[in-house]
């Protein structure tokens, strides 16, 4: 999948995160994407999701062939995610600062169901310049929403910074967190799969390149 310059990058930096929870976290599948007991998975971070649907075309929610309509004219693949048109998409994306508030929500819904399906939401650094996250951090801290995964793509290019780390804001609001490679398949699935705590949680993926001048 070629032709995006601007938010390759954006898409690559999300790759092994993205691989990691369908290979190995994620109770949802093409066979159980109506069970309302399934896991959710939202990419907040939509601006670049050549990887997510390189992802569910690896697991089955897509037909491979669909890829190559990429950047096409009526393909169901756009520049951001359209739950209407892609099979497996949970939610659309686009706007950034809306997939953690839609989370919360969602959990909040789970839980009033008496349903413990996970809710999984990836975000990048930069969005959380948007006051709407930092709102849906301190209500998921407050009402122990331990269902509640916030991944976070941390490849310096927020605009602002947080003094202490991205980490250290959200346990400030009471979540349990951590910070790990963004590359290590290993370190991912062990902090995604930690037993819950009545805490949600977040896993900082650092993801920023060795080399001078490039970026993720």
């Amino acid at each position: 999948m070629t032709g995006d310059e601007k938010h390759g990058w954006a898409a690559a930096s999300t790759l092994h995160a993205l691989w990691v929870l369908y290979e190995r976290v994620l109770n949802v599948s093409p066979e159980n994407i109506d069970d309302p007991d399934r896991d959710r998975f939202y990419l907040s971070k939509g601006h670049g999701p050549m990887a997510y649907y390189a992802m569910l075309a690896a697991k089955g929610f897509l037909e491979p062939e669909t890829l190559d309509s990429w950047r096409t004219f009526g393909s169901p693949l756009g520049m951001h995610p359209d739950r209407v048109l892609a099979p497996g998409v949970e939610i659309s994306a686009g706007s950034l600062g809306h997939g953690l508030p839609l989370g919360v929500g969602t959990a909040l819904g789970l839980r009033a169901q008496g349903r413990r399906a996970r809710v999984v939401v990836l975000l990048g650094d930069g969005e959380f310049d948007e006051g709407s996250n930092h709102e849906a951090i301190a209500i998921a801290g407050r009402l122990g929403l331990d269902r509640v995964t916030a991944i976070v793509i941390d490849n310096g290019s927020a605009s602002l910074g947080w003094p202490g780390g991205i980490a250290r804001r959200f346990e400030g609001e009471g979540w349990h967190a951590a910070t790990v490679n963004g590359r290590d398949h290993d370190e991912l699935y062990r902090a995604l799969t930690r037993e819950p705590d009545g805490r949600p949680q977040a896993v900082v993926a650092e993801v920023r390149e060795i080399t001078e001048g490039s970026a993720a």
